[in-house]
């Protein structure tokens, strides 16, 4: 009964594997306002029931899609910030954030499209501010854990607002990069603004040098 119950569950999360990595390539290629649930059973190569025994929704497999790769983003600017100690060498930090940062393109269309979807359904819009907060959190904690070792400009007000700011460069370097698809500028655009948004500007790159 256990193996049983073992490979019942194995291939459970296998479906829900493939599920999500058909909806990921659906939603990138027609929009997730364009897509029905049919599309995604056929791409995956399942039924509406093995659709329906992981998802409640469309809604629902796109914030398990958010998630895998809000956490991934965490992941990577703890990991990057993680390295310096109890202080923070802040652009050696950045240099380190903005090389191992995701920035997929796909990625980016279908999170936009969903915005666009959640503004218009204040429920769906709290559920994404919720994951939103997930990573402001991950940044702050790590900011106040440097506090007292590296000063943050005083026109951030605390380590929240810092975190509000590096969130928002990042969300404006990504729109930048939807549209002229130059991942080596957006990377190096968003090393720049973060250098200087954590910084005095003493080490703020010259941008003459790009």
């Amino acid at each position: 009964m256990e193996g049983s119950t073992g490979r019942v569950t194995r291939r459970r999360v296998r479906t829900r594997a493939n599920l999500l990595d058909a909806a990921f390539s659906v939603f990138a290629a027609k929009g997730f306002g364009h897509v029905s649930i049919e599309e995604v059973c056929e791409a995956a190569g399942y039924s509406r029931g093995a659709f329906y025994s992981n998802f409640s929704s469309l809604d629902e497999l796109f914030f398990a899609l958010y998630r895998e790769r809000a956490d991934l983003i965490a992941e990577q600017v703890s990991g990057a910030l993680a390295l310096d100690g109890p202080g923070l060498d802040v652009p050696a930090a950045v240099d380190r954030v903005t090389d191992v940062l995701l920035l997929d393109r796909d990625w980016l269309l279908v999170k936009t499209d969903f915005l666009v979807h959640a503004a218009r359904d204040p429920d769906v819009a709290r559920s994404l501010l919720e994951h939103r907060a997930r990573l402001r959190r991950a940044i702050a904690d790590r900011l106040a854990r440097a506090r007292g070792h590296t000063a943050l400009p005083a026109v951030l007000g605390d380590t929240d607002g810092a975190a509000h700011a590096v969130v928002a460069a990042y969300d404006g370097v990504t729109t930048q990069l939807l549209l002229d698809r130059d991942v080596e500028h957006a990377r190096a655009w968003l090393k720049q603004l973060l250098t200087a948004l954590l910084t005095d500007g003493s080490g703020t790159p010259d941008h003459r040098r790009n």
